[in-house]
């Protein structure tokens, strides 16, 4: 993923113990929550996941986000003391699975009496992209069985849970709605990653990007030179409507098409893996990428 996670793994490593600013990780673990009874911890591997926990649980869980440090990169990514503690207290784990995160199975398989959700696993797209956090219909299907599991561990509030969920998903149907055809006149763009695969796939938008140029920059190796002409073609031709980049993984080759896109007056749309510097919800996050898609294609 990123090419910044090296230099970024220590400080991660060190604040990955700290609670998720995602909403209740900043209060006390033993803290009850209004409707009685202690709240419920709840570990998982990325913010955005943690996020959407927090969207559901509301003031009833605390959740531990492992990774939430911009620069990180979970599939390098060692776990920590700290992480182990909060994984052996939770009720509750969050991954993202489909090998995108696989320090977290190690977290998991100690929070021996904990119930144990991975997303991929549950949004179900029947495609091998792992990034199932741009599926909106899919983070819907996960927002239900957080719900679910939650209403399980803290049945007198399973009906806050439910409500929760229902709310959260009221507003994925906007975004849903916001970005369904906008590529129905027929735009095209290109990618550094396949990133937001299942947010242009809503969108019903054409990736044009050629599959080794993606493989390669996603692989962290030397992109083709045949792939890199491809893309740069497509960008100064005017061929393409936007550039849908990575802005966490930067590399020689990604700054490169940046530039080259700005240059030719094509937009640049910018997508991250995990939740940007200062934001916290889930749905204000994917309202800027849908707003910045939008405002591109047209």
């Amino acid at each position: 993923m990123s090419a910044l996670a090296v230099l970024a793994l220590g400080a991660t490593a060190c604040a990955s113990g700290d609670k998720a600013s995602t909403g209740s990780g900043s209060q006390n673990a033993s803290a009850a929550n209004p409707g009685g009874g202690e709240k419920i911890k709840v570990v998982a591997s990325t913010d955005v996941w943690g996020s959407v926990v927090t969207a559901v649980g509301g003031d009833k869980v605390e959740v531990t986000s492992i990774i939430h440090d911009p620069s990180a990169d979970p599939h390098s990514y060692e776990t920590t003391a700290s992480d182990a503690i909060a994984a052996k207290n939770a009720k509750l784990t969050l991954s993202n699975g489909g090998g995108y995160d696989e320090f977290f199975s190690k977290l998991a398989d100690q929070a021996a009496g904990a119930q144990k959700l991975v997303a991929v696993d549950i949004a179900a797209t029947g495609n091998e992209n792992e990034h199932v956090w741009y599926s909106l219909p899919g983070v819907e299907k996960i927002a239900d069985q957080v719900a679910a599991k939650l209403g399980e561990i803290q049945p007198a509030s399973k009906d806050v849970f439910t409500a929760n969920a229902t709310a959260f998903k009221g507003k994925t149907q906007e975004l849903l709605t916001k970005v369904s055809g906008l590529g129905a006149s027929g735009g095209k763009v290109v990618a550094t990653e396949p990133v937001a695969h299942y947010l242009l796939d809503s969108a019903k938008v054409t990736d044009a990007t050629p599959p080794a140029f993606a493989e390669a920059v996603e692989a962290e190796q030397d992109v083709p030179a045949a792939a890199l002409n491809q893309v740069k073609q497509l960008i100064s031709g005017k061929q393409v409507k936007a550039l849908v980049n990575n802005a966490q993984t930067t590399t020689p080759v990604t700054q490169q098409v940046v530039g080259d896109a700005k240059s030719a007056g094509i937009a640049v749309v910018d997508v991250t893996e995990t939740l940007p510097q200062g934001v916290t919800d889930y749905i204000a996050w994917m309202t800027k990428s849908v707003d910045a898609l939008a405002g591109a294609l047209k």
